[in-house]
């Protein structure tokens, strides 16, 4: 659900979530569980997702699945025996990249290597897979750039975001095998440090 204009979407999340639960006819007693990406991403966005997450548990005792960013992006995918490498754009010319094997709908995408980190094209290249498919938003930073690196064999795939309706399904999963965290555990994986932490201590990445 977009913001309203005019309001964030930190102002509107709240209202947004009593909408969604008239729209099904359901009281927030009514909700079984929760889930929310937990990242990479902005920082302020996934503080705000993950605070917010944290008050709905507290509120109501019920468990939490933490779903991480770039497993959402690429849920969407139908099944495949390709590697799917999902990006998101980290800035400064950089993307966010994991590896994932999606195996079905009702399965939770498997991450495997490049493991989740931050990546120029140059770097992200040297480690992908002789064959694979590239989705994510990250597509626009360095998409021609891979392709261009890494041969025919690399196909671009769709420029999707992690929706909603992804963080859902894939948090559903992850409760129904138990594997959801606490309220008080729950916590947002930024992956890189924001610049005023990096200049104050020097380190760039968690």
């Amino acid at each position: 659900m977009d913001a309203p204009e005019g309001r964030t979407g930190a102002e509107s999340l709240l209202p947004g979530v009593d909408a969604v639960l008239r729209r099904a006819s359901v009281t927030l007693r009514d909700v079984e569980g929760f889930a929310v990406s937990i990242g990479p991403g902005s920082f302020t966005g996934l503080r705000v997702g993950v605070a917010t997450a944290k008050g709905l548990c507290f509120g109501s005792g019920r468990p939490v699945a933490a779903v991480p960013t770039l497993a959402a992006v690429c849920a969407g995918v139908s099944a495949t025996d390709e590697p799917i490498v999902a990006l998101l754009d980290a800035q400064r010319g950089e993307v966010y990249a994991a590896l994932f094997r999606v195996t079905g709908p009702d399965a939770l995408p498997e991450e495997g290597d490049p493991a989740l980190g931050v990546y120029t094209p140059e770097d992200l290249a040297m480690r992908l897979p002789e064959r694979c498919r590239i989705v994510g938003e990250g597509l626009a930073v360095c998409g021609e750039r891979l392709r261009e690196l890494g041969g025919p064999q690399v196909e671009l795939g769709e420029p999707r975001a992690a929706r909603a309706a992804d963080v859902g399904r894939l948090g559903r999963l992850l409760l129904a095998r138990g594997k959801g965290v606490s309220a008080a555990t729950l916590a947002p994986r930024y992956v890189r440090r924001a610049q005023a932490e990096v200049e104050r201590t020097g380190a760039r990445f968690e």
